[in-house]
């Protein structure tokens, strides 16, 4: 049985296609349209769009959890529930995240994820695992918990690396003593080494590309701009990453963390190739505003949730975000003033390319697995589908 969406606007990574659709055979794109330009068959499903956007599904590649749950609580229902609450906001591939802690909880995490990855049976697919730190900057480290932050050590790394191979990314700060080291040794293992939480300057960040840091976690947050050291101006990580065109970045576009200004910056330097659209959410992420703990249950820390973002409790920094997916794309579309073919590039298509499984997933195209959604005008998803299976629909 063929699944067959039409009478809506189809987002290819070229154009949109008004009045366009998509034919789905075996969990796979296998046909786009316009019109009413195919032939039905008998036992065909056929979906009405009634004109609304047919989009590829969103990829989030940094994200702590939801629905009430962080990926690092301790269990395996906190890896599928944390990833289930972003389905009905269209997400269909995600990347959990740690937070810098104990090593036992991380080996805990590992473990849930590879037992969750087996279970899972309705939710958006589990890509891999995003370590980000312990091997951070203290003086960058945000809501990172500094009882656990440290320099990279092989022995120590290469114990984590060794123990599971569901690791794709580690965000770390370069400027630290092993760190380059490090990130040769992540790009051996076909692992993306991503510079974040650091106090580098552009000459440490250079010398970090080299070594295969090819990406920039949260632009803005938690990381140096320009600075002087005895009485000299240098250049931070935001603007190594504006003068190194072949980095990537990553931005947290609720609104909050960077405002329309920079949100508008930033898209106009790096592009929507070079821009990856990430929730980096913490549990409160669906949920009501209040009081949440961000990291384990039971050895994180408190945080409040007010005005649409996760604070301290001293009110005094960010602490991680409680945005969705479809949030991000309408962020940039109404605060940053970019097309929303790009939004959604920025959702899809670029993740998609960063952690190198843009060969199967991140746009429409003949031959992809057909994870999409469909939204309304505002970015509302009506529709989830992934591999094929209607996993989430409005009713």
């Amino acid at each position: 049985m063929r699944l067959i969406i039409r009478n809506g606007s189809v987002i290819t990574p070229i154009r949109v296609i008004n009045r366009g659709g998509i034919i789905i055979e075996k969990g796979k794109i296998s046909g786009i349209f316009s019109g009413e330009d195919f032939f039905a068959q008998e036992k065909d499903k056929i979906i009405d769009a009634e004109g609304n956007y047919i989009s590829p599904g969103f990829i989030d590649i940094h994200t702590h959890g939801g629905g009430g749950y962080d990926f690092m609580d301790g269990s395996v229902e906190a890896i599928k529930k944390g990833s289930q609450a972003h389905l009905k906001y269209g997400t269909t591939s995600i990347v959990p995240t740690t937070l810098t802690g104990a090593k036992k909880e991380l080996f805990k995490t590992l473990d849930n994820y590879r037992k969750a990855k087996e279970q899972m049976k309705n939710g958006p697919n589990l890509i891999g695992i995003h370590l980000e730190g312990p091997y951070l900057s203290m003086e960058q480290r945000g809501a990172q918990d500094p009882r656990y932050i440290k320099n990279p050590e092989p022995e120590e790394y290469e114990e984590i690396l060794n123990y599971s191979d569901d690791i794709i990314r580690w965000t770390i700060a370069p400027e630290l003593k092993g760190a380059l080291e490090m990130g040769r040794k992540l790009v051996e293992r076909e692992i993306l080494p991503s510079i974040g939480h650091t106090n580098a300057i552009y000459e440490e960040v250079l010398k970090a590309f080299e070594s295969g840091f090819s990406h920039i976690t949260h632009l803005y947050s938690g990381m140096s701009m320009v600075k002087r050291i005895n009485a000299y101006r240098y250049a931070g990580v935001v603007e190594s990453a504006f003068l190194l065109d072949d980095i990537s970045v990553e931005i947290i576009a609720d609104g909050k963390h960077l405002p329309s200004s920079l949100l508008k910056l930033v898209y106009k330097i790096k592009g929507p190739e070079k821009i990856c659209l990430v929730t980096d959410s913490m549990r409160a992420a669906g949920m009501p505003e209040g009081v949440y703990t961000l990291g384990s249950s039971i050895d994180g820390q408190k945080v409040i949730v007010e005005e649409g973002v996760a604070k301290l409790m001293d009110k005094s920094a960010f602490a991680g975000s409680v945005a969705t997916a479809n949030r991000l794309v309408k962020t940039m579309v109404t605060l940053a003033d970019v097309p929303l073919r790009e939004a959604v590039k920025m959702m899809t298509l670029t993740p998609a390319k960063i952690i190198k499984i843009d060969d199967r997933k991140g746009s429409l195209v003949i031959g992809k697995d057909a994870d999409i959604v469909i939204f309304d005008k505002d970015i509302n998803i009506l529709k989830v589908i992934i591999n094929g299976e209607i996993q989430y629909e409005v009713n």
